[in-house]
C-alpha cells in the first residue's frame, strides 16, 4: 500500500519523537487529544426511526390513498374509509420493514476497533481499551494483533497481512518508519510506534465513510415510479373528462366525487408493495437452499438486470492461498526433494501462508514429512529473509540434517554460489517473477556441512477451479465480467489469462489520469476494461459509481474491508462465503458455499422474477385502463354510475390476493440482461385495455338490453362487478405467457388461488351482500363464459400477433 495515504496526517507532538517514546503520553495530552479528535471509533450517522416511519406515508402511492380517504369520510362512506386505511397502514409498513433489514455495515466496522491496546501513558505500559487511543499514543503492536490505529514505526520491523484492506495476496514487510495501517493484522515480528491517525482519520476510517457514503441504485424504486406515474397520467386524463362532461350536463361537483373515487382507486398498486416482497422472499427462500443467503430483497431483482459484474481477485476468484505451481532442481535432487526438505524447513503453528504451501503439497504427494522432527526451528525474518531448521528421523535416533528456504540471493551465499551464479538463478525465476509468481530457493545440507542447493520453488495465489466456468457461464448470460485487485499489473493479467478474461487490464493510476484530463473518455476506457490492477477501496467504488453513471446494472463480488464500500454501492453486492462481516454487512447477497457458481443460481432466480413482476405490471395497466375507461364511458354513454365504489373495493379485494400469488409462477427467465421496457408494456396495455374495454361494454350491452337490467337498478352493479372481476381473473393468463397461454401451466398457487377467487365471487353475487345485490346463477355464468371466451381465444391471440408479427416488447 502506498505510504501517501498516511503521510498526510501531521503528528500534534510538541516533544521529540524519542523523548515520548520513553514515557508516552501524560493524562494531560490524553484529555487534550481526546477533546481534539474523539474517541478512537467510527462515528455512525443515525436517522430517527419513527421519521423514517412516518416518511412511508408521504410519497405517490400515499398521496392517493389519502385523498381517497379524505374524499371517504366527506361523502361518509366509513366502510370504504377502514379498508383503504387498513391497505395504506399495511403499504407503510412492508416498506418500513424493508428498510431496517439493510445492511448495518458501520457497525461491523465499529465493532472491528473493540479490541484492547497496549499502551504507555505516564511511563506505564498499560492494556486498555483500543477505542481510548488517541493521535500520538505510543504503542505497542506484536504477532497475531489486530492494528487498531493507524501507526508510525519507531523500533523494530514485522510483516503484516493486509489483504482486507488492499488485496493485496502476499504480506507486507514494515519497518521502522513505516506506516502501520488499521485494520492490518500482524502475522510476525514485534514493534513500538507512534499513533498517527485515529477513527475515521485512518485508512480504515476512511472506508468506513464510504460505506456510509455508498448508496445503491435501487432500481425497483424507479419502476414503481414509472409504473404510477403512467397510471396517474391514465387517471388524471380521464378525471377530468368525466369532471367536464358531469359539469355540462348539470351535476354538481359533490355528484362527481364517486366517480372520481372510483377512478382513484383503478390506479393505486395497493397490490404492488407486497407482491414485489412476496416475489423477493420467495426467490431469496428458493436460493437459500441453494447457499446464497439474500440480505436486501430487491438485490433479487437487480441480479436480473445486472449486466456489469465487477470481481474481486483475492479470496474471490483466487484461493487466496499460495499454492507450488512449478520446481525447478539442481545438484542431482528431483522435484519431491525439492517439496520435502522445503516442508520440513517450515513450521505448521507459525500460519505462515508460504509454509503451509510447502506442507499441504508435502501431504497431496504422500511425502513422510512425519516420521522426522524437528530439533530446532528459526522462523522467517524480514532482515535474514530465510528459514531454517534442525532436523532428525526415527525419534532421536537417526542422523541429524539441516534445512533451509527462503529469498534466491540469501540461500544462494549459504550455498557458497558466486555472483554469477547467483544472477543466473534469478535470470531463471524473472520469467515467473513478471507473471507475479513468487519464487523461492529450499537448499539442505548434512549436520556441520556447507549447504547444497535442492531447488527453486514457483509459488502463486490460484484460482478457484470453478473461477473460469463461472466467467463462462455469465458471459453466455450476457454478463460483463471486469477483475479488480490490488496486486500489480503482471499478477492481474497472469490470472486473467488463467481464468479466461479478457486481457485489457488497466492500471488505475493511469485511469485516475484520464479521469482528471477527461470524465467521459475515462468512463469509456472502465467500460472497455477487463480488469483493473493496484487497485484501493476508494478506487472499486469509484469503478462501480463510473459503471452505474454509464448507465449500468453493477453486481460485485468481495471478501475484504477493502470491498465493503462498493459491495455496498452496487446494486448486487456479493460476498463471498469466507468474507469479513464487515464485507457481508455490506453486501446485499452472501453466499454460504465456498465458490462462485451460485452467482449464476441467482442471475437465473432474478429473471424469474423480473418476468412474474413484469407479468404484475401488465395486468395492473390493463386493469387501470380497464376500469377507468369503462366507468367514464359508461358514465358518458349513460349518464349513470354504472358501477359502485363498494364493488371496485371488492374487485381489489378479490383479485389482489391473485396478482400476489403470480410472486410463485413458474416462467422462463431470458438469457440476457433483462431491462425494464415500460414503454413497451404500455404499447402492449394500450392495445390489449382497448380490446378488453370493447369487451366489458359489449357485456354490459348484454346486461342492459338481454338480460333487460335498467341503468339506475342496483342489480347493474352486480354485473358490472361480474365482468370487471372475471375478465381481471382471466387475464393473468394472458399476461403471464409472451408465448400462447397453454404452452406452460402456472404455479399451483397461482392456480388455486384463481380458482378460490373465482368460486368467492361467484358465491357472494349469488347469494348477494349488502352494497352488491344476488343476481341469477345462470346469467352469471354467461357472464363468466363470454369472459373466458374473450380472454382466451380472442385477447390471447392479438396478445401473440403483437409478440410475433409486431414485435413489441416488454
Amino acid at each position: 500500500m502506498a505510504e501517501k495515504n498516511a503521510s498526510s496526517e501531521k503528528s500534534t507532538l510538541k516533544r521529540d519523537n524519542y523523548e515520548i517514546l520513553k514515557t508516552g503520553l501524560n493524562s494531560a495530552e490524553v484529555e487534550s487529544r481526546r477533546n481534539q479528535f474523539g474517541f478512537n471509533e467510527v462515528t455512525e450517522k443515525k436517522t430517527n426511526r419513527w421519521l423514517q416511519f412516518v416518511k412511508k406515508f408521504w410519497g405517490l402511492t400515499a398521496w392517493l390513498l389519502e385523498i381517497i380517504i379524505v374524499l371517504s369520510i366527506f361523502l361518509h362512506r366509513y366502510t370504504d374509509v377502514y379498508i383503504i386505511l387498513g391497505l395504506l397502514i399495511l403499504n407503510a409498513v412492508l416498506g418500513f420493514e424493508e428498510e431496517i433489514r439493510a445492511s448495518n455495515a458501520v457497525e461491523s466496522l465499529k465493532e472491528k476497533l473493540w479490541v484492547n491496546a497496549r499502551i504507555l501513558r505516564d511511563g506505564v505500559w498499560r492494556v486498555l481499551p483500543a477505542r481510548e487511543i488517541v493521535p500520538d499514543d505510543v504503542i505497542r503492536i506484536r504477532s497475531g494483533d489486530f492494528v487498531p490505529a493507524d501507526v508510525k514505526i519507531m523500533t523494530g520491523h514485522l510483516e503484516v497481512d493486509q489483504s482486507v484492506l488492499t488485496g493485496e495476496s502476499f504480506c507486507v514487510e514494515k519497518k521502522s518508519e513505516d506506516i502501520l495501517y488499521s485494520g492490518s493484522v500482524v502475522k510476525r515480528g514485534e514493534v513500538n510506534g507512534i499513533v498517527v491517525s485515529t477513527g475515521g482519520n485512518t485508512y480504515f476510517g476512511k472506508t468506513t465513510q464510504l460505506v456510509q457514503l455508498a448508496k445503491p441504485k435501487l432500481h425497483i424504486e424507479k419502476v414503481i415510479s414509472n409504473v404510477v406515474r403512467w397510471l396517474l397520467i391514465i387517471v388524471s386524463v380521464l378525471a377530468i373528462v368525466a369532471l367536464v362532461c358531469s359539469i355540462l350536463r348539470g351535476f354538481s361537483i359533490i355528484d362527481t366525487l364517486p366517480i372520481l373515487l372510483v377512478i382513484l382507486l383503478s390506479a393505486i398498486p395497493v397490490a404492488l408493495p407486497a407482491m414485489f416482497t412476496v416475489s423477493m422472499a420467495l426467490g431469496a427462500m428458493e436460493l437459500s437452499k441453494k447457499g446464497v443467503l439474500i440480505t436486501r430483497l430487491s438485490a433479487t431483482e437487480d441480479a436480473a438486470t445486472m449486466n456489469v459484474l465487477c470481481v474481486d481477485k483475492t479470496g474471490t476468484i483466487t484461493m487466496n492461498k499460495l499454492s507450488i505451481v512449478k520446481t525447478l532442481v539442481y545438484n542431482g535432487f528431483n522435484e519431491k526433494d525439492v517439496v520435502f526438505y522445503g516442508a520440513l524447513a517450515s513450521h505448521e503453528a507459525n500460519h505462515d501462508p508460504i509454509d503451509f504451501a510447502f506442507i499441504e503439497m508435502a501431504k497431496r504427494e504422500g511425502l513422510p514429512v512425519d516420521a522426522f522432527r524437528q530439533t530446532s526451528f528459526v522462523p522467517f525474518d524480514p532482515k535474514t529473509r530465510y528459514t531454517e531448521a534442525e532436523i532428525q528421523k526415527d525419534e532421536g535416533k537417526g542422523k541429524m540434517f539441516r534445512v533451509m528456504k527462503g529469498a534466491i540471493r540469501v540461500i544462494g551465499g549459504v550455498c557458497g554460489l558466486t555472483e554469477i551464479e547467483k544472477e543466473q538463478l534469478e535470470e531463471q525465476s524473472k520469467e515467473y517473477a513478471l507473471k507475479g509468481y513468487r519464487t523461492l530457493a529450499v537448499a539442505k545440507a548434512d549436520y556441520e556441512r556447507k549447504y547444497s542447493l535442492v531447488g527453486l520453488t514457483i509459488l502463486y495465489d490460484t484460482p478457484r477451479l470453478d473461477s473460469k466456468q463461472l466467467i463462462q457461464q455469465l458471459n453466455e448470460l450476457g454478463i460483463s465480467v471486469k477483475m479488480l485487485t490490488g496486486d500489480a499489473l503482471p499478477i492481474a493479467k497472469e490470472t486473467a489469462k488463467n481464468v479466461g478474461l479478457g486481457e485489457r487490464i488497466t492500471l488505475v493510476s493511469n485511469l485516475k489520469i484520464d479521469k482528471k484530463r477527461n470524465t467521459s473518455l475515462a468512463g469509456e476506457e472502465v467500460q472497455k476494461s477487463d480488469g483493473f490492477a493496484e487497485v484501493y477501496p476508494e478506487d472499486k467504488y469509484t469503478i462501480v459509481k463510473t459503471l452505474q453513471d454509464s448507465k449500468h446494472i453493477v453486481g460485485m463480488t468481495g471478501d475484504g474491508i477493502n470491498d465493503a464500500p462498493a459491495l455496498k454501492q452496487a446494486e448486487v453486492g456479493i460476498a463471498v462465503s469466507n468474507a469479513t462481516d464487515v464485507a457481508k454487512s455490506a453486501a446485499s447477497v452472501v453466499l454460504v458455499n465456498e465458490g462462485l457458481t451460485s452467482i449464476v443460481d441467482l442471475v437465473k432466480n432474478g429473471r424469474v422474477i423480473y418476468e412474474r413482476i413484469t407479468a404484475w405490471i401488465l395486468s395492473k395497466i390493463i386493469r387501470t385502463l380497464q376500469v377507468s375507461v369503462f366507468t367514464v364511458l359508461t358514465f358518458l354513454l349513460t349518464g349513470n354510475y354504472a358501477i359502485s365504489a363498494f364493488g371496485v373495493i371488492m374487485y381489489f379485494f378479490l383479485t389482489d390476493p391473485v396478482k400476489v400469488a403470480l410472486s410463485t409462477d413458474k416462467l422462463q427467465g431470458s438469457d440476457k440482461p433483462a431491462t425494464w421496457k415500460i414503454g413497451g408494456a404500455i404499447k402492449a396495455s394500450a392495445i390489449l385495455g382497448s380490446l378488453i374495454i370493447v369487451e366489458s361494454i359489449t357485456l354490459l350491452y348484454i346486461a342492459l338490453n338481454v338480460f333487460n337490467i335498467p341503468i339506475n337498478n342496483p342489480a347493474i352493479y352486480t354485473y358490472t362487478f361480474e365482468i370487471l372481476f372475471y375478465s381481471a381473473l382471466f387475464l393473468n393468463f394472458n399476461v403471464r405467457e409472451r408465448r400462447p397461454f397453454y404452452k406452460s401451466m402456472p404455479s399451483k398457487i397461482l392456480t388455486l388461488t384463481i380458482i378460490t377467487s373465482l368460486i368467492v365471487g361467484t358465491i357472494l353475487v349469488t347469494i348477494g351482500i349488502p352494497n352488491l345485490v344476488a343476481v341469477p346463477i345462470t346469467k352469471t355464468m354467461i357472464i363468466l363464459g363470454l369472459s373466458a371466451f374473450f380472454s382466451f381465444i380472442v385477447n390471447d391471440s392479438v396478445k401473440v400477433l403483437m409478440v410475433q408479427k409486431i414485435k413489441i416488447k416488454w
